[in-house]
């Protein structure tokens, strides 16, 4: 059993690099830092955050999330000091990484509790219709735009829909081709007469797509050199020694590291972006990590003040090493799922292939046309954003499916932490009108009506409660039963108190009806106070 685990947590690991690969990249450049400091990140994120993670699937790298923050904070630093900013942004990432560990040690993960699941799977959905719209482009031939940029508004000027306009302006036919086959070749797996066979356990799709988009390029360049994708279509990460000279590699990739600079740590604007970045990491963190339980097929329940921990001691390390902060991230986290993982190690040894191939290989990773990695992508954002799950929803009901849908477009047109807030305030809002009508109950009989107070009743019935009572008319008989009542709030007495003396001037006869003597007591007392 260890050893069928093992088996498809490195067959997970393969996709989950294909996957991290292009967006740690990506994430780093359109946050204005460099392509090794996404990468590092992903490596901490992989092997030091999946080690001592709870989850079993959650992928932690550089977010798309944090992009806008990490940006700003940057040019501020750099306008602070231009020689050293990007050591006074790595003690900034130091800091929030022990604020992290703080908040995980006060067990504030627990506010993850408190998401609704319409609003989780609202964010699922969103982030897949995300990943297609902002991947089409590559797969046209379009690379105007980073990997991993989730953002609605973009650095080249357009949006998530006017790119893809551009995209159809200029598209080349050999990327459109990988593109098309490499989704063809995803679903073609997926089929249930193709599944059961073990070379697709063995030979994951995703690895078979971009060996097929290397070699349809290469073949390109004897038979069709004028469609041959070159330049900026092309995985690009930096070469630091020839091809397996990992010490020649290891000792340039640290020459490229900006290390932390404690002078700093005192510094306002460094100690500003510590605490927002520690905020805003650890609540896409702990998003991540629900969504992460809600798609896991054993749907295992992970501790979240752990993965606080996790991702404080990722940041510390990531800070240590110059590297882009790091989050948990749904994407990577999906692709995990999809690839068969069992266990965290998957995510550990994604964070093991990141390395190894960027020191040992890295001249084989340039071979990559960015449109092989786009389909790769494209299949997990579909994966996300099925049908079904839209089905599912909506048959739920209003009180899932609007908060849902609302999620899934705030998203797309704003940023995943914006777009989660308005799907939650709408779904506390259905929590509430709930809550309304929950409280009470009133029945009708001719000239007879029932208000019957049910568990507890605060200021949020008061407007309801006023309807309903205004509906008694005068000559009418109401009995009010508190009989199964634990709480009447102060409020609902003012509300009472008053239909009281206008029952006695519309001539409504009024009874009151108690659990027990005890009961009436109190409540004749705060009837009194109001």
């Amino acid at each position: 059993m260890k050893n069928s685990s093992l088996k498809r947590d490195f067959s997970a690991s393969i996709v989950v690099f294909l996957v991290a690969l292009p967006l740690c990249m990506g994430v780093a450049i359109a946050s204005g830092g460099t392509v090794i400091q996404g990468i590092l990140a992903g490596v901490i994120g992989g092997i030091v955050v999946g080690l001592l993670s709870g989850s079993h699937v959650s992928v932690s790298g550089p977010a798309a999330g944090l992009i806008v923050i990490v940006e700003t904070a940057l040019k501020d630093m750099k306008t602070m000091d231009p020689v050293h900013y990007f050591s006074a942004f790595a003690t900034a990432i130091l800091l929030a990484g022990i604020i992290q560990l703080i908040l995980g040690a006060i067990k504030l993960g627990v506010i993850a509790d408190f998401i609704p699941v319409s609003v989780i799977k609202g964010m699922l959905a969103a982030i897949g219709i995300i990943m297609i719209l902002k991947q089409l482009p590559h797969v046209l031939g379009y690379d105007g735009n980073p990997f991993g940029d989730e953002g609605f508004l973009q650095k080249d000027g357009h949006n998530t829909f006017s790119e893809i306009i551009v995209a159809l302006q200029e598209v080349l036919p050999l990327t459109v081709i990988i593109g098309v086959l490499g989704i063809a070749i995803q679903v073609i797996w997926e089929m249930p007469a193709i599944k059961k066979y073990k070379f697709t356990q063995i030979l994951p799709a995703p690895l078979l797509v971009v060996i097929f988009g290397v070699v349809l390029n290469e073949l390109s360049k004897q038979f069709f050199p004028d469609l041959t994708v070159v330049g900026k279509h092309m995985v690009s990460v930096p070469v630091f020694s020839e091809m397996g000279n990992i010490i020649g590699a290891s000792q340039g990739l640290l020459n490229t590291i900006n290390w932390p600079d404690l002078s700093f740590i005192t510094n306002a604007l460094v100690l500003k972006t510590a605490a927002v970045i520690a905020i805003i990491a650890s609540i896409e963190s702990l998003l991540s990590l629900e969504a992460g339980d809600k798609i896991d097929p054993e749907k295992r329940v992970s501790p979240a003040n752990r993965e606080l921990f996790a991702q404080g001691v990722g940041n510390i390390l990531a800070g240590i090493f110059g590297a882009m902060p790091v989050t948990a991230v749904i994407v990577r986290t999906s692709a995990n799922v999809n690839g068969g993982a069992k266990t965290r190690m998957s995510a550990v040894i994604h964070g093991v292939w990141l390395l190894l191939f960027v020191l040992a290989f890295p001249m084989l990773i340039n071979q990559i046309p960015n449109a092989a990695l786009a389909a790769v992508l494209i299949f997990v954002g579909y994966k996300l954003a099925k049908p079904k799950l839209f089905k599912e929803q909506f048959k739920k009901g209003n009180t899932a499916f609007y908060p849902f849908v609302v999620t899934i477009i705030a998203i797309l047109l704003t940023d995943l932490l914006i777009g989660i807030t308005i799907g939650m305030i709408l779904g506390f809002y259905y929590v509430i009108k709930s809550n309304f009508h929950k409280s009470f109950s009133i029945v009708k009989d001719d000239n007879n009506t029932l208000l019957r107070f049910h568990n507890q009743a605060s200021f949020l019935n008061k407007s309801v409660l006023k309807e309903k009572l205004s509906q008694v008319q005068p000559n009418e008989f109401l009995l009010i039963d508190f009989s199964n009542c634990t709480f009447i709030d102060s409020d609902i007495c003012d509300i009472l108190s008053d239909f009281k003396v206008h029952a006695k001037n519309a001539n409504i006869q009024l009874e009151m009806q108690f659990l027990n003597e005890k009961q009436e007591r109190e409540l004749s007392k705060l009837f009194q106070q109001s």
